[in-house]
């Protein structure tokens, strides 16, 4: 009976240790796999905001900072006639019909939003001109900048940026792309037409900082938003 007692503790204590071992390789694979996940947040950096979703216009002090005068908003020209099936408004550098009422459509929610201290520069090229109009019904000249804009974007930004005042860039998506390499955003955005990427200038310091983007069909959610 006791050599019976003492093989069934021996088989129990067996067992308490194998668990304790079994126990012991999860917690390490556990630990291995949170390693793992951390890992990959690291190397796959969180993307921009999109300031229409959620809170993230409210939490980048959107309209405060548009109410004061430190943004900068570079939005991507309106859908290119060369490069859809849509009728074209006129020529086939310009934009379609269709990019025609995305701007407009745009236009409004910036008036909805407050347009009277605010600089509009757009790139030479004829779509940039047309969606500059029809947004905003202005159109400026000369800025080459906004198209030769892969070595010194950020740079012509702030040269041409006024303290207390909002400045809109009719441009392009690779001077979109120029700007957020300049300020090292770690993972950049990839703006559809007519959407906007906004950065904001400290007044004191002209250090800028990506805010998020706002897509073209987007910007009522964002005023829905506003205080």
């Amino acid at each position: 009976m006791s050599s019976t007692l003492s093989h069934a503790l021996g088989e129990l204590n067996a067992r308490y240790h194998a668990l304790r071992k079994s126990a012991r390789v999860g917690l390490f694979a556990l630990f291995l796999l949170l390693m793992g996940v951390a890992s990959a947040l690291a190397l796959h950096p969180a993307a921009i905001p999109d300031l229409a979703e959620g809170n993230h216009a409210r939490k980048a002090n959107l309209f405060s900072l548009w109410d004061r005068g430190d943004l900068v908003v570079l939005m991507r020209h309106a859908e290119r006639c060369d490069h859809s099936t849509n009728p074209c408004l006129d020529q086939r550098d310009g934009i379609t019909v269709k990019g025609r009422q995305m701007a407009q459509q745009v236009g409004l929610a910036f008036k909805n939003l407050g347009f009277n201290q605010v600089d509009v520069y757009n790139s030479p090229l004829r779509r940039t001109e047309q969606t500059s109009a029809y947004a905003f019904n202005r159109t400026s000249t000369g800025e080459d900048w906004l198209i030769n804009c892969r070595k010194s974007m950020l740079e012509d930004v702030l040269n041409h940026k006024l303290d207390h005042r909002n400045m809109v860039l009719v441009t392009h998506s690779e001077c979109v792309a120029a700007l957020e390499q300049s300020l090292n955003t770690p993972a950049p955005s990839s703006i559809g037409y007519g959407s906007s990427l906004i950065v904001s200038i400290d007044p004191k310091t002209h250090a800028a900082r990506v805010l998020g983007f706002v897509d073209a069909q987007d910007w009522g959610k964002v005023l829905a938003k506003r205080p």
